[in-house]
């Protein structure tokens, strides 16, 4: 099942995609969460309701409305950095024997085909197609052989990075929370459609030009080992979003670092899951 959060100017709601078509869920059950959050955290006793759904009439065309991040205010949104070998080896880095966590702010949330901002203060903004976890339920302490079912869904995501600003200090939250640059959807696919995530293509183009080209299974901490460690230090919450690494190919390790500029259209598509498309924007 696909779930999206979209907009047709009265505010945000949630949907079941259906082919090219919307099943808005306020229509169809009003008595149902209208928020992506309230429905996640009420999945166990909504799923069923959501599912007998799946065949409704749709109520809109996903051409006729905007379509915004599938979790439009996260609570938490952690990223894992250096988790591909080959991005490894493009940093020049050596490989982490822990996985190594930042965070992105909620500001920099941003809609699956929303523009992205080349902010005034830096023109070293860089992509990273990634892999999203969006967190199922309230957990805590979960066993590596646990953590499937404290996942909800899977997205697309794209870890915008603005390079100078991440790297002036040790602390990477700055460059990696510019507005906008956390783009992600264009919708959730729930886990159980989706199995095990790590046997997923993931790509990223620039203006048509494949730029990352990899698969989930090449992961160094898959996602399972990562809500196994975050687990440890903190509560996870319906909602919470996860950026689980990107491989090599991005911008700045290019000889000479070829970084974005405004009008660059990037796409960034994972099998089985679907495709963020944003044109870069010179920062209003």
């Amino acid at each position: 099942m696909k779930l999206a959060t979209f907009d047709t100017g009265g505010g945000a709601r949630v949907a079941i995609v259906s082919g090219e078509s919307l099943i808005d869920l306020s229509q169809a059950a009003p008595g149902l969460p209208r928020d992506m959050i309230g429905l996640i955290a009420a999945w166990p006793d909504a799923e069923r309701a959501v599912r007998q759904l799946e065949k409704t009439a749709p109520h809109f065309k996903l051409a006729d409305v905007h379509l915004q991040a599938p979790v439009p205010r996260p609570q938490k949104i952690l990223a894992i950095g250096l988790n591909y070998a080959d991005h490894i080896a493009e940093s020049g880095l050596p490989k982490p024997e822990r996985q190594v966590w930042f965070s992105k702010l909620p500001n920099a949330v941003n809609g699956p085909y929303d523009g992205i901002e080349i902010p005034k203060a830096s023109s070293a903004v860089d992509y990273e197609a990634e892999l999203v976890a969006i967190v199922g339920r309230s957990c805590r302490h979960v066993a590596r052989a646990d953590a499937a079912s404290a996942i909800f869904g899977y997205a697309a995501g794209n870890d915008v990075s603005v390079r100078d600003w991440q790297f002036h200090t040790p602390q990477w939250i700055l460059g990696k929370s510019f507005d906008t640059h956390a783009p992600f959807g264009p919708w959730i696919v729930t886990a159980d459609e989706i199995g095990d995530p790590h046997a997923l293509g993931i790509r990223c183009f620039v203006n048509g030009e494949m730029r990352q080209n990899s698969n989930t299974g090449n992961l160094v901490f898959n996602v399972y080992d990562q809500i196994a460690l975050l687990t440890q230090a903190m509560t996870l919450e319906p909602g919470d979003v996860i950026f689980t690494g990107t491989p090599g190919g991005v911008g700045f390790a290019a000889k000479p670092p070829t970084f974005l500029k405004a009008g660059d259209v990037v796409r960034v598509e994972i099998d089985r899951i679907g495709a963020l498309d944003a044109r870069m924007t010179a920062e209003r």
